[in-house]
């Protein structure tokens, strides 16, 4: 599939890995054209057989996305009442990215604030870099509320409290602190975020395609009441179990010494070696 009619996003696919670079100077607000583009690169990445994991990331080294045009914001119809519908667009943009069968990584190397920060919230894994990663809600301020999923993630990723800091308070959460409220998965040493990037997606574009995904499902389901998705976990493992994947990657684990002391002491090395071509 060709990512070749994109301006604002760099693409490139390789080995079941999609990388897109956010590249929209000065500062990566997201635009209107922009945020076409994020959403066509979702629906387009997601229908994509060959993609199994999604990076996105930045080619400015002090933004990843800044937020929202406010200019746009304030373009938007105020003449009518207020409705609640289901049609947001921004929402079902972010919901692709979370519901899609892809891994979406976020590597955040600089300031990811708005709405930015809105879509790396629906992202599976966010990933940032001490000293340089910076996280803000800025809408309070401006006299209006994150519209873009951000009172409705936050609190699930870092509780009420911490969500009501961020977004009321709308002050700059640096990337230590962000780590330890749970909103990024890690807080690393700017030259180490890439390689390591690099290798997750990799490791996870080795396994089976089906596993990812019913895996990925079934964390989504997380958010039922506990007994419903109990038994939605229980349904996807047995969806899993009948796929050729499965019942190769069992057999080939116990071939490589799996349930034996020395292949269970190095399970994470083992796991790799699941995912090498045979």
């Amino acid at each position: 599939m060709a990512y070749d009619d994109y301006e604002l996003l760099k693409i490139e696919v390789s080995q079941g890995v999609a990388r897109a670079v956010v590249d929209a100077p000065p500062i990566n607000v997201m635009t209107l054209p922009l945020f076409g583009e994020l959403m066509r690169f979702g629906a387009q990445v997601g229908d994509d057989d060959d993609v199994a994991v999604v990076v996105l990331s930045s080619a400015n080294p002090d933004f990843f996305i800044a937020h929202f045009d406010v200019t746009a914001i304030l373009g938007f119809p105020t003449d009518s009442e207020p409705v609640r519908t289901p049609d947001n667009v921004f929402h079902q943009m972010c919901e692709r990215y979370r519901t899609m069968s892809k891994v979406c990584i976020a590597q955040i190397e600089g300031r990811v604030g708005g709405g930015g920060c809105e879509l790396i919230q629906s992202f599976d894994m966010r990933f940032g870099v001490v000293g340089k990663t910076i996280i803000n809600q800025m809408e309070v301020p401006l006299g209006i509320l994150p519209g873009g999923g951000g009172t409705q993630r936050l609190p699930r990723l870092v509780g009420r409290g911490r969500a009501m800091e961020i977004i009321i308070g709308a002050n700059d959460l640096d990337a230590t602190t962000a780590e330890n409220w749970g909103l990024l998965n890690r807080a690393m040493a700017a030259d180490a975020i890439g390689p390591f990037v690099e290798q997750l997606a990799a490791r996870i574009a080795s396994f089976p395609r089906d596993a990812i995904e019913l895996a990925k499902q079934s964390v989504n389901a997380a958010e039922l009441p506990l007994k419903e998705g109990l038994v939605e976990e229980g349904y996807l493992f047995a969806r899993s179990l009948r796929t050729q994947g499965a019942q190769q990657n069992m057999r080939r684990f116990l071939e490589l010494g799996g349930q034996t002391r020395e292949a269970e002491l190095e399970m994470g090395e083992l796991a790799a070696k699941l995912g090498e071509k045979q």
